[in-house]
């Protein structure tokens, strides 16, 4: 598997934000989306046994599969190998490759607002979590069956732009209850 990194830190977004767990960020994606905010251009190619020791030196038994898109690389071995380490796992996806059995949590976050040919091919998830840039409509990603619907504001990298698109989400979110604010707490409190 090429992997860009592994680190522990706090789940910065969504369901579990603020829960400890260690990150597997996987190199790679299928799309390109503009306010990606990862380096592919580095990475180690891992074996499993290597990426499962990796993981053994934090204290978290909640793992974290991200990336670019994990659903590229993700194996059943691999889920298998982390299930019978006793871990949690979650994925952070974009949904347009299908997942193998296991996982405990999906995260769900469709980019077909903002790139061609990102069409979502996984029937359910956990969360859907929408990166919102205050011009779509949210209510066209209401027919993906999710148990929890997030609006995450677009990060511009321009602070003016992105205090609209903070001020547009919330707005969206108390006009349309069914959806919840899920902010990027980890560049707020400053960690990885």
């Amino acid at each position: 598997m090429k992997i860009n990194e592994i680190f522990y830190s706090l789940q910065g977004e969504g369901h579990f934000t603020g829960r400890p767990a260690v990150f597997v960020r996987f190199a790679g994606c299928n799309l390109r989306c503009p306010f990606c905010d990862t380096d592919f251009s580095s990475f180690r190619e891992m074996n499993v046994a290597e990426v499962l020791k990796a993981l053994s030196a934090y204290p978290s038994r909640f793992v974290i599969l991200t990336g670019g898109e994990p659903s590229l690389q993700l194996t059943a071995d691999f889920v298998m190998a982390l299930k019978e380490a006793g871990y949690f796992i979650a994925i952070e996806t974009n949904g347009t490759h299908p997942l193998p059995a296991g996982i405990d949590w999906i995260t769900l976050s469709p980019k077909s607002a903002f790139v061609k040919h990102a069409e979502v091919v996984l029937e359910h998830c956990n969360e859907l979590k929408l990166v919102y840039n205050g011009k779509m409509n949210p209510a066209d990603f209401l027919s993906l069956k999710a148990e929890n619907y997030y609006l995450q504001p677009c990060d511009t990298g321009n602070e003016m732009a992105n205090a609209v698109i903070l001020q547009s989400t919330i707005d969206y979110c108390k006009q349309h209850p069914e959806w919840s604010l899920s902010l990027q707490m980890h560049k707020v409190v400053g960690i990885k």
